[in-house]
């Protein structure tokens, strides 16, 4: 089954941006080493819309600005039900993989550094998450959002299946 991306404009929304890793470069020329900047950037509204983006640069603001312009052109909008997410998921990109699980109210975001990014753009307030495998921000980032975009919230589930919300809960 193939994943539909829910995508969503950026000038529809106001969003707010989180720097996840900034790392930086050397390139070894002639003259000595050259140092550039790339930014890897998630940006949301914190009602179930978010984006990441990477940025590259010469200076770290402007490696920063071009994350946050990359991350507004690859919105997604991701199922959040009662502050948590709708059922457990498994993500993977790469080396990386992600275990995502909905927690109890008052819970809070129990997540690493480059999940709980995501997870506090999309306004996801109480997850249960653990990273598995490779700990590199970028694939972190991306199988996060593997995970999220395999979720599929009860209202969407009962109109594919064909039958009233209740069922869905209740078998």
């Amino acid at each position: 089954m193939t994943q539909k991306m829910n995508r969503v404009k950026a000038s529809d929304i106001d969003l707010k941006e989180k720097v996840v890793a900034i790392k930086r470069v050397a390139k070894v020329v002639k003259g000595g080493r050259r140092f550039s900047f790339s930014a890897i950037v998630v940006v949301g509204d914190g009602n179930g819309v978010v984006g990441y983006g990477l940025g590259k640069a010469n200076e770290v603001t402007d490696a920063i600005t071009k994350g946050i312009d990359d991350a507004k052109k690859n919105l997604v909008e991701v199922p959040v039900l009662k502050g948590t997410v709708p059922h457990e998921a498994l993500g993977k990109f790469g080396g990386g993989f992600v275990l995502v699980k909905p927690a109890s109210e008052g819970t809070g975001v129990i997540a690493g550094g480059a999940m709980r990014a995501v997870f506090e753009s999309a306004g996801i307030h109480n997850v249960l998450a653990k990273s598995k495998g490779s700990s590199n921000p970028h694939n972190v980032v991306k199988a996060t959002f593997d995970a999220l975009l395999k979720m599929r919230d009860p209202y969407t589930v009962a109109e594919q299946r064909g039958v009233e919300l209740e069922k869905v809960f209740n078998g």
